[in-house]
């Protein structure tokens, strides 16, 4: 009887060993989910930080350009606009689409100086041109950072058997910071030099 006890004794402790085994890993896929939404997070503070320098720098952009092209009136409206739906917030989908926008409306605001040449000489016109530009490739460091941190994510809740605690945690898939098509344009196709 107690050769019976005994194989009891030891099949509950394998069947508590393997329980054991079980929650340590749910809570551990759990814990890395939980690591890579906060990097996801945390890589778009990055954005965030270069996207609030760049809304600081369009009024002084605009204001310089107005001073040389003052008839050129609906494009200062519409970066103006876009640029108070960028501030707005929401969330990270509403964020990239007022982005697009505002990212198109500041190549319209760009196109027009083009057409002053005396504004292209200015040097406070250049000064934030440059400084523009240095926010610029500054955002699209961050947003690669942001993209690769969404993909990992993603990846991570669509592999098994992190998907089976995805699901019974509720994480879905998120989206990326992507280019609009006007954005992704405007990147593909080299400038002009004309001399």
């Amino acid at each position: 009887m107690s050769a019976l006890a005994e194989g009891g004794s030891m099949n509950s402790w394998i069947i508590w060993a393997a329980l054991g085994s079980v929650v340590l890993l749910l809570v551990a896929l759990y814990n890395r989910i939980i690591a890579l939404v906060q990097s996801r997070k945390n890589a778009f503070s990055d954005i965030d930080v270069q996207l609030k320098l760049r809304y600081d720098l369009v009024p002084n952009l605009i204001e310089t350009v107005k001073g040389y092209a003052a008839h050129e009136k609906g494009v200062f409206e519409k970066v103006t606009e876009a640029r108070a739906a960028a501030m707005r917030g929401g969330s990270i989908q509403d964020r990239v689409q007022a982005e697009g926008k505002l990212g198109a409306a500041m190549m319209n605001l760009m196109a027009v100086a083009e057409n002053y040449p005396q504004l292209k000489a200015d040097g406070s016109f250049l000064k934030l041109q440059a400084e523009l530009s240095d926010i610029e490739n500054k955002i699209a460091a961050a947003r690669r950072y942001f993209n690769n941190a969404t993909n990992e994510y993603n990846t991570s809740i669509r592999q098994f058997p992190a998907v089976l605690v995805a699901r019974l945690f509720g994480f879905k898939e998120e989206v990326f910071f992507e280019l609009d098509a006007a954005e992704t344009q405007a990147v593909k196709t080299a400038p002009k030099v004309n001399f």
